[in-house]
């Protein structure tokens, strides 16, 4: 492990946050009608630990999916290399469910943006909400997660490093300064096994200053991020305005 990097969550923690953000979910969604949905790579993971959790909570079935994001990304066309595309997997009415989006790193907001265009065209969930293990701030765009596991400040110098059994052996999550500085952007979630988060992935003409790294809790402007499920209902409205039904697009 390198010496420069700060270890700030263990197994241990990540295992207790990950109880914590499954009875918030539950005492947020009385009505049961839940679906939890992981986004590739990590955050599928973490949705998979989190559906076990959950389903010993709640009496009803709670559907669990995945998506990858990479053909939604909106610098897909600026990217040089080529794309590894994991399946999607959501083989269960979306029509009236709260889906609980769940990543490891909610940084820019680019990637949940991506998730929720992707959600919509399987369907028109009832509302969707955002789980995510670390929020390292600087937002790009209006969105704040509904559960967080950890609030993170951090300088676009530093990496988040969601490690997790599954794919890096191990479970922590690590503070690692980046070596590109202020041009890391595609390389700002770099596992220890070299894997790269896609919420991380943004380029340096898109950098904003470290002050606008604000946590969720802390936004109170009229700039204020909206949840994920917000941005999803509102979306929902405009779609509805049409006479389209079912996926709209």
């Amino acid at each position: 492990m390198d010496q420069q990097e700060t270890v700030v969550l263990d197994r241990d923690d990540m295992r207790r946050t990950l109880v914590r953000i499954a009875h918030e979910i539950v005492e947020k969604n009385p009505d049961g009608r839940l679906a939890l949905v992981g986004i590739h790579r990590r955050g599928a993971h973490l949705a998979r630990r989190l559906h076990e959790i959950v389903s010993g909570l709640v009496d009803t079935e709670v559907p669990l999916g995945s998506v990858d994001i990479t053909l939604y990304r909106d610098d897909l066309t600026t990217r040089t290399e080529v794309p590894v595309v994991n399946a999607t997997e959501l083989d269960f009415p979306l029509a009236g469910r709260t889906l609980v989006i769940v990543d490891d790193v909610l940084y820019t907001g680019r990637t949940v943006r991506a998730a929720i265009d992707e959600i919509f065209d399987y369907g028109r969930p009832g509302r969707i909400q955002l789980a995510v293990m670390v929020d390292r701030g600087h937002r790009e765009l209006p969105f704040r997660a509904d559960y967080v596991g950890k609030n993170i400040p951090t300088s676009r110098q530093e990496v988040i490093s969601v490690r997790m059994d599954e794919v890096d052996g191990r479970d922590e999550v690590a503070i690692v300064p980046s070596e590109g500085g202020e041009t890391a952007g595609a390389g700002a979630a770099t596992s220890a096994g070299g894997a790269t988060s896609a919420e991380e992935a943004t380029s340096a003409g898109r950098a904003t200053s470290a002050e606008e790294a604000t946590s969720a809790e802390e936004a109170t402007s009229a700039e204020e991020p909206t949840s994920a499920g917000e941005a999803a209902g509102r979306e929902t409205a405009d779609r509805g305005s049409s006479a389209s039904t079912g996926a709209d697009r």
